[in-house]
């Protein structure tokens, strides 16, 4: 049975509530100020013992769902607690189905409105091509100052595919899962050399996707010069 626009607002606006409602029992728990604090979320990870990584995940999840709640935290605890490889797989997998999750609430929600509203305008230009917006969502995963929480949701209101767009995010945070994890392990170990070295990593992964945009352009006024 197909869901009415109508219908389909009122579950928005009861998600919203259902988030909203998380976030305020957080922060009233305590169970916030747990997550800021990163060694005693890595202790209570720790005792949790084959629950852990579920929490992980489910923590990861629940941060990209409801964007108040920090995510690197998680992540650097799931290093420390876990190393860089572990670590990285539950982040992977916490960011990555917090993604979907958001992706499908817009889609759920609010496509079938703009749908209704700009009609045939919302297919137009970047904004219709699958190639582009994939090629967006998969840059901006590469960009640690670019909102994750806000890319997921505003991708669910486009006309992307559900899969390019699982397929974008899971390649795009691969590298900044990585280093988010190796920087907790290090941290753990009180290695300070390394790091520095993960801390710079991933400002050269930040300026990736910008040296291949100016390369590009670059290229693209040479040609035209030469025309």
């Amino acid at each position: 049975m197909r869901l009415t626009v109508g219908t389909k607002l009122i579950a928005g606006l009861a998600i919203l509530v259902l988030l909203a409602a998380t976030y305020w029992v957080l922060q009233r728990s305590g169970a916030l100020a747990l997550i800021l604090d990163g060694n005693a979320l890595r202790q209570w990870i720790g005792d949790l013992g084959i629950w852990g990584p579920i929490a992980i995940i489910g923590l990861m999840t629940m941060a990209i769902l409801a964007s108040p709640i920090p995510s690197a935290p998680i992540a650097l605890a799931a290093g420390a607690a876990y190393g860089h490889t572990w670590g990285t797989i539950y982040v992977l997998l916490g960011a990555e189905a917090g993604a979907l999750a958001a992706f499908g609430v817009a889609r759920l929600v609010g496509y079938d409105v703009l749908q209704r509203w700009f009609g045939d305008r919302l297919s137009l230009g970047l904004l219709g091509s699958q190639n582009t917006l994939t090629g967006i969502v998969f840059a901006s995963r590469l960009l640690p100052f670019v909102s994750f929480d806000l890319i997921s949701y505003a991708a669910g209101l486009t006309v992307l595919s559900f899969w390019r767009f699982a397929i974008a995010t899971l390649a795009g945070i691969i590298p900044a899962s990585f280093l988010l994890a190796h920087f907790g392990s290090e941290m753990a170990m009180g290695e300070t050399d390394r790091i520095l070295f993960s801390a710079l990593a991933v400002g050269a992964i930040t300026l990736i996707p910008i040296a291949v945009k100016l390369v590009r352009d670059r290229r693209n006024r040479k040609n035209q010069e030469c025309k």
